[in-house]
């Protein structure tokens, strides 16, 4: 008698758990999340990025740079400054810090005075307790003589320019010719001396106003100092500006 042959029972797989279109997003999402945590973070405590808007620290920076702040080497510790002392300002050194006329806009500039420094500009050059200061940096490009600029603090004449509180405050503290900058300010002027509005125009930069220092230029979208703007420049041309511009500044 033949035996009736039966078929092998077959163990069935483990059904495997359906994925939903939301699982495969979560872990995207989350490491988006993560990115943008600490590119906050990095912006708002260590550096940020920041674009040169004008001409005023030409030819140490021009229109169309783009660079990167130091917010922790002169920017005030706030709560910290208890445990930690505020970093040192130095005489000749670039900063960035909110405009005092204007807190929410931050400019870049470079210290000329410490505070209870006393000083003056003769045609255009900085007097530093009577005597004239080493400044390599500055440019003095040919312009319309101008009292104000080059002879501050001249209170002969005022700039339309001026912020009127502060032509109002130098009619206070100016004495023989010359200011002194008090405890906690600063005076900064750009390199571009003929073509800059800093602190002869609207004042000094308090310590707390210090944004950072800049570090470096890591990009650029301006012309080299010296190029013809007539003629066309190819792409790899081009490119080789980019590469050139980045630079670290002093």
């Amino acid at each position: 008698m033949n035996e009736e042959l039966l078929p092998e029972t077959v163990e069935a797989a483990p059904a495997r758990p359906v994925q939903g279109v939301h699982d495969g997003v979560l872990p995207h999402l989350q490491a988006l999340l993560e990115i943008l945590v600490l590119a906050i973070f990095f912006a708002t405590f260590i550096a940020q990025p920041d674009r040169v808007p004008s001409g005023s620290m030409e030819p140490t920076l021009r229109v169309g740079d783009f660079y990167l702040v130091n917010k922790q080497a002169c920017a005030p510790r706030g709560v910290f400054d208890r445990i930690l002392p505020a970093a040192t300002v130095h005489r000749g050194e670039l900063v960035v810090f909110h405009y005092p006329p204007e807190p929410g806009k931050d400019l870049i500039k470079r210290v000329v005075g410490l505070p209870g420094d006393h000083l003056r500009l003769r045609d255009g050059h900085v007097l530093l307790d009577g005597a004239s200061l080493a400044e390599p940096y500055a440019v003095y490009n040919q312009a319309q003589p101008d009292g104000f600029r080059d002879d501050f603090p001249s209170m002969r004449s005022a700039d339309p320019n001026v912020d009127p509180r502060w032509w109002a405050e130098l009619r206070r503290i100016v004495a023989n010719g010359e200011i002194v900058v008090p405890p906690g300010r600063y005076f900064v002027m750009g390199d571009n001396r003929n073509d800059s509005e800093d602190s002869r125009y609207w004042g000094f930069v308090p310590r707390d106003a210090l944004v950072g220092r800049p570090l470096v230029v890591y990009f650029s979208l301006a012309a080299p100092p010296n190029a013809d703007s007539s003629v066309r420049r190819s792409f790899w041309e081009g490119l080789r500006d980019r590469w050139q511009g980045i630079r670290v500044l002093r």
